[in-house]
């Protein structure tokens, strides 16, 4: 009986720790696409953009991967700063899709000398890829008041 409880016990912390590593992976990829975001890293952005993303931006503008990437790169989408407030990432699919819930402050280039600043409440889901890891495939975002 006690070989059982133990058994159960290691079987707990496992999976327990599992899903640590997977909100720790999910938390450094976002912090990533966050600084190649505001770096126009389009490398980085096309690698871990799914070719099938929607972004559903907090003006409720729709756009694809190669689009949002593309206003990245041309400067349609700016970014001097985004700061991740909170950040919470829960597992499902047997640790094959992550969906991620946060708050950022964006940080955008100043207009008549004020830094036009954006504090939006997102989604993100994120599944993984055999051949190309995780991916994000679907985000949106609402603003929040300042």
């Amino acid at each position: 009986m006690r070989k059982i409880f133990v058994l159960v016990v290691l079987l707990c912390i496992t999976q327990f720790s599992f899903g640590q590593d997977i909100k720790a992976t999910i938390e450094d990829l976002e912090r990533k696409r966050f600084a190649a975001q505001v770096a126009k890293d389009g490398d980085y952005l096309n690698k871990i953009f799914a070719d099938d993303l929607i972004y559903v931006h907090s003006s409720g503008k729709k756009d694809n991967k190669e689009a949002y990437v593309a206003s990245v790169l041309n400067g349609g989408s700016v970014y001097s700063k985004v700061d991740i407030e909170d950040i919470t990432v829960r597992a499902y699919n047997k640790d094959q899709t992550a969906v991620v819930n946060g708050t950022v402050l964006i940080t955008q280039p100043p207009v008549d000398g004020k830094p036009v600043l954006l504090h939006l409440r997102y989604l993100v889901v994120y599944t993984k890829d055999s051949k190309k890891g995780w991916q994000l495939n679907s985000w949106q975002s609402s603003r929040l008041p300042n």
